[in-house]
């Protein structure tokens, strides 16, 4: 051996199409993304995409994203999976689903059929979300934390000018038979809207660089946002939205002692005093009213929290009578008005209670994989999360999780989790929230224009 380096002709032809492969991926990756967040961004307008044709196409749209990320992989030359625990209990519940719907338990094989495909969705968007963003640049997730807090405030100023003009019509045409609000029918499935998308704000303001004027933009929208969901009066929005203020205080208060004095939290503080100052001085009486109605205080003309809890008990009755394996996905509108037992004009697809429904549709296989998927999902979104706020990255992963934290504070009281956009959002945030991203950047770091953030 003379020490002499060995150096190997590398054929030109060999490294550019390498080259050009990894940049085919990264084209795809971008392209599955892109119809990701448009996906995510259309939903809501087409009212919730409750309607057949709504929900269908956001099905469509999932799997054409899945593909794209497919064909990213092949391109790239190989797949990689960035795994979380939660594949489990999703991949769980699916199967019980298909195992309800093709072994004839369910009791409608229509509805179990529907509700077998929003679930496939669902769980589509959850896995996209997790490999879309587990090795993305912060430019990406800049760029998602901005789309979000935008879309946050242009929908909650529409829905503000139309709350103030609109006569009750949704886009100043369509008639809506209940409490309308935004684009869609009920003012609690807007909340539950809002509730994702305003933790995810927050935290994409909170994240970037300190600048007067930037941050009261940013401020600004989120207070605009957080102020329509108070005008829309939603009970159990009102007071998922302060679980959610309570959570994030905590985590800003334990966290501010390795950084800067608790100014954030004051601040936060402040503002959202601000906004319910603002709130009730230009809130018409029927809003203060109906927010009056949380405690049962006075009359609603809707369910109150006391006619819930009767439909809830109901429930509960058609879980006693089908303990094991329940109803059968999507079967509680059929089944419930033979187990209810208080007088009413209204009629009940729902149960008001996505958990009393659950169980009722689910039984006690059900109830168990739920419980299993909340145990792992707080374990995953909330561990080390105070080294990971020194990222942009974290901070977004953060706001998923308190969203996703206070649907499930809403779930006790609505049924957001079956309106299909609603449902498509808490999906992928609670995909954001715990998927273990790679490229997790300095919190001083992630200023100004970035250098080697990556390709994906």
């Amino acid at each position: 051996m003379n020490g002499s380096a060995h150096r190997v002709a590398v054929p030109t032809s060999f490294v550019r199409e390498n080259v050009s492969a990894a940049t085919s991926g990264v084209r795809w990756f971008s392209s599955a993304r892109a119809v990701l967040t448009a996906s995510l961004l259309a939903a809501p307008l087409a009212f919730g995409a409750v309607q057949v044709w709504a929900w269908a196409a956001l099905y469509i749209l999932a799997f054409l994203a899945l593909a794209m990320w497919a064909m990213g992989c092949v391109r790239r030359g190989f797949m990689k999976i960035t795994w979380t625990s939660l594949y489990w209990p999703a991949a769980a519940f699916l199967t019980l689903g298909a195992l309800q719907y093709f072994a004839g338990f369910a009791e409608t094989s229509y509805g179990a059929r529907n509700a077998l495909i929003k679930l496939l969705t669902d769980i589509i968007l959850f896995f996209l979300a997790g490999q879309l963003f587990a090795d993305s640049p912060p430019r990406t997730w800049r760029a998602f934390g901005l789309s979000v807090t935008a879309y946050a405030f242009l929908m909650a100023l529409f829905a503000i000018l139309q709350f103030f003009s609109g006569h009750g019509l949704i886009y100043w045409v369509v008639a809506a038979p209940g409490s309308a609000f935004g684009p869609y029918v009920n003012h609690n499935d807007y909340a539950g809207l809002m509730e994702m998308l305003i933790p995810l704000s927050a935290a994409f303001a909170i994240s970037q660089q300190r600048d007067e004027q930037h941050d009261a933009l940013l401020g600004f929208a989120v207070a605009v946002a957080a102020g329509s969901l108070l005008l829309s009066a939603s009970r159990g929005g009102f007071v998922s939205l302060l679980a959610e203020i309570v959570i994030f205080a905590a985590i800003l208060w334990k966290r501010s002692p390795q950084h800067k004095p608790r100014n954030t939290l004051l601040i936060g503080t402040l503002g959202v005093m601000a906004v319910a100052s603002l709130f009730f001085w230009m809130a018409p009486q029927s809003v203060s009213s109906r927010l009056g109605t949380v405690a049962n205080v006075v009359h609603a003309p809707e369910a109150t929290y006391g006619d819930r809890m009767h439909v809830a008990y109901d429930a509960l009755r058609i879980f006693a009578a089908h303990p094991v394996l329940g109803t059968g996905l999507g079967s509680f509108g059929s089944v419930f008005p033979a187990y209810q037992t208080f007088p009413t004009d209204q009629t009940y697809p729902y149960a008001h209670n996505d958990y009393a429904q659950a169980l009722a549709e689910t039984g006690a296989a059900g109830a168990v994989i739920i419980l299993w998927a909340l145990a792992l999902f707080f374990r995953s979104a909330f561990k080390g999360l105070l080294d990971r706020l020194e990222s942009e990255a974290g901070w977004m992963q953060l706001g998923a999780a308190i969203g996703v934290c206070g649907l499930l504070v809403h779930s006790f009281v609505d049924f957001n989790l079956h309106i299909p956009a609603n449902a498509a959002w808490f999906a992928v945030c609670a995909g954001l929230a715990t998927v273990c991203t790679a490229r997790l950047r300095p919190q001083g770091a992630a200023r100004g224009p970035a250098k080697n953030e990556g390709y994906q």
